[in-house]
């Protein structure tokens, strides 16, 4: 650790959760909480069986299902993902047997792992937080350092509680000014990947901060954090504060009573010092900041809503090029096409980036006593059983149906082509998701990533667009 210097708010925890500090470089590490979904934790799990090996601390082992799962309405463990059913029942029995919390279909707090483990309060400031998959810095937004791991690495936590892993560079990214209407979290980290590139965190422990990112709210944190890896960061966090407090106070597994303002003494302590070192800081200037969506293969492929595709022949990084018209070709595009020009097949709301309570809401807003073009196929699918619920009770889940939008049961779903269903090929896609990678969304689907509002105005236009434009208009 750093002497006679401050330490950063990842140090910080960092030092607290560090058992040894070995000779070459790495440290092991004290794992606080383990999350599992059906697609890898039952491979994890089953192994352990294998092995002969005990889950440590059953306590804090969470397990859900969202990877696989349908999300049509009535869904049982029948799946369009080819064995996806034996995934199912194998992560169902391993749950029972090794007894750790498991919320199986049915169950109200089922959900996708990054929306439940905040929701429930498993991830909490300050907290380690591993999980096999790699949107687990999602959890960041609380300042829980969360990271993703791999199958061999969570068989490891799972039965020692520990791991080993060398400590990453620190950097801090600056949000400054005031964040323009209409302009979200999601826009935020889609300007700075655009900005310095899907690599440009690479080695990093990200700190998001300033002005802007402490007028956030909690879930607008989260859907910050959640792309912290698709910046190339080894994780993303925002320190805790009194809205982190209140948010937490009475969730299901946080700390209660006395245990609650105990933990509170020690988590308003957790920011970085003011005279800890980072070895890189961005500052981002959000006063003109205008909605972001993306235009090719990559969340770097990202400009203003307003502009036009940009040409790759004015690149001067011969491998940048390559990468632009590679990118143009699968996507069908013409470098200098205005964005707001190009026809959509399908709107998607839903992933861990964008399926929480205030995304359905900002949706909402948009879609109310409207109805989407014709010929675009629109889904939203809450991020759990619980946002669903809520949804509902506000009314939200009506307007999205009056609208034309399919309304489903939580689960990944459209991210990744999940649960073996898919828009089609070829289909030209707006989504919530967090990457747009070539056949993300099924094959040679052509997906545009957004906020959730920004979905709702494209799914109405039937062409991309952002609401203040769907307003003005």
């Amino acid at each position: 650790m750093k002497k006679d210097m401050g330490l950063t708010l990842i140090e910080k925890i960092w030092q607290e959760h560090e058992i040894i500090n070995r000779d070459d470089g790495n440290s092991l590490i004290y794992i606080d909480r383990i999350f599992l979904h059906e697609r890898t934790g039952s491979i994890a799990l089953k192994n352990l069986e294998y092995a002969n090996r005990t889950v440590r601390n059953p306590s804090h082992v969470f397990c859900t299902m969202d990877h696989i799962v349908d999300t049509f309405p009535g869904r049982g463990d029948e799946t369009l993902m080819p064995s996806g059913k034996e995934f199912i029942i194998s992560t169902r029995l391993s749950a029972k047997k090794t007894g750790i919390n498991f919320f199986d279909l049915g169950d109200p707090n089922q959900g996708i792992v990054h929306v439940v483990s905040p929701e429930q309060g498993i991830a909490l400031p300050g907290v380690t937080l591993v999980c096999p998959d790699s949107h687990t810095c999602t959890v960041g937004g609380l300042g829980a350092l969360g990271w993703g791991i791999g199958s061999s690495e969570c068989e490891h936590a799972l039965s020692t509680s520990t791991l080993i892993i060398k400590k990453p560079k620190m950097m801090k990214v600056i949000f400054d000014g005031t964040l323009p209407i209409g302009v979200t979290a999601k826009d935020l980290i889609l300007h700075l990947i655009q900005k310095f590139g899907a690599a440009g965190g690479a080695g990093y422990a990200v700190e998001f901060s300033g002005p802007v990112v402490e007028n956030l709210e909690i879930e607008a944190r989260l859907t910050l954090c959640n792309m912290a890896v698709e910046f190339g960061a080894w994780t993303g966090i925002v320190a805790p504060d009194a809205k982190t407090f209140e948010y937490i106070a009475k969730r299901p597994f946080a700390p209660q009573g006395l245990a609650y303002d105990k933990a509170l003494v020690h988590w308003e302590n957790l920011r970085s010092d003011k005279d800890a070192q980072f070895d890189e800081i961005l500052t981002i200037d959000c006063e003109t900041m205008t909605p972001f969506v993306t235009w090719g293969t990559s969340p770097q492929h990202a400009i203003p809503i307003d502009k036009s595709i940009p040409d790759p022949a004015r690149e001067t990084d011969s491998s940048s090029q390559k990468s632009m018209q590679r990118a143009l070709q699968y996507m069908d595009l013409s470098p200098g096409t205005k964005m707001k020009d190009i026809t959509i097949d399908a709107a998607f709301i839903g992933s861990c980036t964008n399926s929480r309570l205030s995304d359905l809401r900002a949706a909402s807003a948009v879609l109310k006593d409207r109805k989407i073009a014709s010929g675009v196929k629109a889904i939203c699918v809450p991020g759990s059983s619980r946002v669903k619920l809520e949804a509902e009770e506000e009314g939200l889940d009506q307007i999205f149906k009056a609208a034309g939008f399919e309304w489903r049961e939580s689960g990944c779903s459209m991210c990744f082509f999940a649960g073996g269903e898919s828009f089609g090929e070829k289909q030209r896609v707006i989504t919530t998701t967090n990457r747009n990678f070539e056949n993300r969304q099924g094959k040679r689907t052509r997906s545009h990533l957004a906020s959730p509002a920004t979905v709702a105005a494209s799914a109405v236009s039937g062409k991309l667009n952002d609401a203040k434009s769907l307003e003005n208009g």
